[in-house]
């Protein structure tokens, strides 16, 4: 195997500690080989550095160099600690401990505490916007739901920053932070929630940083204890740890300096959270004869995408810019990017949404393609237009694979198939693992052809196929494998949030699409004011948001559409312009591109290879969306959908609506798919409002595309008169 090729699911264990280091590139086996003294790997997007660090790791044990029980291996997502957990399974260095900061210290804390503080340690709270709506009512404070969630994120920035209630304000200034409410207020909000957590003797996920701190600093016993038992470290994604979490990890290591950090300045993008790529641009200032190792590499992207995103670096200005990695490509040349304009949001995401169903017809599969957005409100447009052309999506950071009811069902009728009977060997030819799987999991619901549509039932299928993929990669692996082996090996994927690939679109936000890849990627909202964001306003929030874009591209292995578009809604004013960022990047970016260029087409392409379809012409003449109540413009897509602000009174038919979830609830049953698919909740609400009458008028409700009309305009327009849907009998 070189390093170029992607490793199988299951690769088979190396039989030495000199097979570890098989198929490493030059780079990647000087870190794997780099096993003491303090080690400094800058990756670039995409160069395998999981790759390189879980060998390091591996090495190291199968050649006798360091006890699995003395490493400790830090991250920052579950996700990611469960990879690297199930990579150096796969390599045979079973017993080294791979966990997220916060799980590391939480262990650590429940552990010591009865010997550090006595008594019962106090409950973790797992979110704590309650406490603080709780501590804001206690102030007299009135905060919505976005100030909550403002307030919310100050005081974590405050505690991973060290900065107690009294400091707040004057530290919000030195680090030019512009807080929701006025500093003061935000404060005593600080200060009224850490003394109603004290109260109800709670503790939240920074409390468990900053407990196990204070213990390694008060009680020198057990910081030797833990320093006894971690003898070497390794942290991924460097470029993202908080002035607490490096003040933990010096007081793990003490006055040793066996430590392997791992990071890539220009992929810092969580700074509003406390993050700081200082650590790890100041590693070899610290550690004067560190071992620095570049990776750059990149096995994930064509070279036209790395371009782009070399060339985005090749721009930026500041600390982290100057220590930018210049990425090779070691693939083969694919297509350029393709660049989108579009005259509104929603014609963008219809645009997408069509492309995305004409990538499916043609072989690529949903799991592989991704729509990549600033912000997560921008994703209920996307939601609707792939329901509007039939296509499956998930959303990054929804139901977890293995807590999905199916898959657990699944787990139980696979447990108990081991428990009798499917747990001998399989010495019949006949009778394989994955035959054994596609039985028990044919009791449940899994067919060798998917079902019609996009719905639930679809959605059910894909978990369980995804469940018989799995088998049969194990059993390539493994052909000696059990059926109870591979119950096991479900087990450790469940503990691990390891999942399978389950086919459907991945719609995502830039934050929540770090570490993850797909074959092609669709960049939407790559205009001015939401890239960058519009309160990006230092030249440091600017670069970071470069440095989000970029972290974007690099997502993408094949295939790249970047879009944005020039108004917010149909009909509005055309005022918007591409990114700052894509300025001579995007073919023709130092041309001036009038209005009339997107004419009455919903778009525009421009690039060296233009693969989208001129999007079609869009119902109606464009004019702006306003309030039929109070008659403001509209910009939020919910109250679009409605013709209202959603604090304006509502005239709606609640009978009617009634009848109308009734009605979509048997079609979406029929259909096999979920009940938003034929219309969501938004669209339904401004049809009991308006109550049309004929065909026009129910055309002109947002959400009624074409094709819905003509699939379900005469039920809806049925219903509204009174009648059953498909009948003509008048209601009583």
């Amino acid at each position: 195997m070189t390093a170029a090729t992607h490793s199988p699911l299951f690769p088979r264990v190396p039989d030495s500690a000199d097979a570890v280091l098989e198929g490493l590139d030059p780079e990647q086996r000087e870190v794997a080989t780099a096993l003491h003294g303090p080690v400094c790997v800058l990756a670039g997007a995409g160069t395998g550095k999981t790759r390189a660090i879980t060998h390091r790791i591996a090495y190291g044990v199968r050649a006798g160099i360091l006890q699995p029980s003395s490493v400790l291996a830090v991250t920052f997502t579950n996700r990611a600690a469960g990879e690297m957990r199930g990579r150096l399974r796969q390599l045979g260095a079973q017993g080294v401990q791979a966990r997220t900061f916060h799980s590391a210290a939480l262990r650590q804390l429940q552990y010591f505490w009865p010997k550090a503080i006595g008594g019962s340690m106090p409950r973790l709270v797992d979110r704590k916007i309650q406490l603080v709506a709780d501590a804001a009512a206690a102030c007299g404070t009135r905060l919505d739901r976005n100030e909550l969630r403002d307030v919310t994120g100050e005081i974590e920035w405050s505690k991973v920053t060290q900065t107690v209630p009294a400091d707040y304000t004057l530290a919000a200034k030195r680090a030019g932070r512009e807080a929701p409410r006025d500093p003061v207020e935000i404060a005593h909000l600080y200060a009224a929630y850490e003394a109603l957590k004290r109260d109800r003797n709670v503790i939240d996920f920074e409390d468990v940083l900053l407990l196990t701190v204070a213990v390694l600093q008060d009680r020198h016993d057990i910081a030797e204890q833990v320093r006894s038992q971690y003898q070497h470290f390794v942290v991924d994604e460097y470029q993202d740890v908080s002035p607490l979490q490096q003040r933990l990890l010096d007081l793990w290591l003490g006055e040793r300096n066996n430590l392997c950090v791992v990071g890539d300045a220009s992929q810092t993008i969580y700074s509003f959270t406390g993050a700081t790529p200082d650590h790890l641009l100041d590693f070899r200032t610290r550690h004067p004869g560190a071992t620095v190792v570049k990776l750059v590499r990149d096995y994930r992207s064509t070279p036209q995408v790395v371009h782009l995103a070399n060339g985005l670096l090749a721009q930026a200005r500041g600390r982290a810019a100057d220590h930018r990695l210049e990425l090779l490509s070691q693939r083969a040349p694919g297509p350029e990017p393709v660049y989108t304009e579009y005259t509104d949001e929603p014609a963008e995401a219809e645009g997408a949404a069509r492309r995305i169903r004409e990538l499916i017809d043609a072989g690529v599969p949903a799991a592989e393609i991704a729509v990549l957005f600033r912000t997560n409100s921008q994703s209920e447009t996307y939601e609707q237009a792939l329901a509007d052309v039939g296509v499956p999506y998930q959303l990054r950071g929804a139901e977890r694979f293995f807590d999905r009811p199916e898959v657990r069902k699944a787990g139980v009728a696979l447990r108990g198939a081991a428990r009798f009977g499917g747990n001998d060997s399989l010495l019949d030819d006949a009778v394989t693992l994955p035959s054994q799987v596609r039985a028990v999991l044919s009791g449940e619901g899994w067919t060798t052809e998917p079902p019609a549509g996009s719905g639930a039932v679809r959605e059910r299928w894909e978990s369980l196929a995804a469940l018989v993929g799995l088998a049969h990669d194990f059993a390539a692996a493994r052909p000696a494998a059990t059926l109870g082996d591979f119950v096991a090996e479900l087990d450790e994927r469940a503990n691990a949030q390891h999942a399978p690939t389950v086919q459907g679109v991945t719609l995502a936000s830039l934050h929540s699409a770090k570490g993850l890849e797909w074959d092609v990627v669709f960049l939407v909202g790559v205009a001015e004011g939401m890239m960058p964001i519009t309160y990006a306003k230092t030249d440091e929030q600017v670069e970071e948001e470069r440095r989000l874009l970029y972290v974007g591209v690099t997502r993408a292995r094949e295939r790249l559409h970047v879009s944005w578009a020039l108004a917010r809604s149909p009909g509005g004013r055309a005022n918007r312009r591409p990114s700052r960022f894509l300025d001579g990047l995007r073919p023709g970016s130092t041309a001036t591109v009038g209005r009339a260029a997107a004419g009455a087409s919903g778009g525009v392409e421009r690039g060296f290879v233009s693969e989208a379809p001129a999007a079609v012409p869009r119902r109606g003449q464009r004019t702006p969306a306003r309030c039929r109540v109070c008659g403001r413009t509209l910009t939020d897509a919910g109250e679009m959908k409605l013709m209202r602000c959603e604090e304006c009174p509502s005239d709606m038919d609640e009978g009617l609506y009634e009848r109308l979830r009734d009605w979509r609830a048997e079609r979406a049953r029929r259909s096999g798919q979920p009940d938003f698919c034929v219309f969501t909740d938004k669209t339904l609400m401004a049809i009991a409002e308006a109550v049309p009458d004929d065909v026009g008028e129910l055309a002109r409700i947002p959400g009624v595309r074409a094709r819905k009309l003509t699939l379900y305009g005469a039920d809806v327009l049925a219903l509204c008169a009174g009648r059953e849907a498909g009948g003509d009998d008048e209601r009583d």
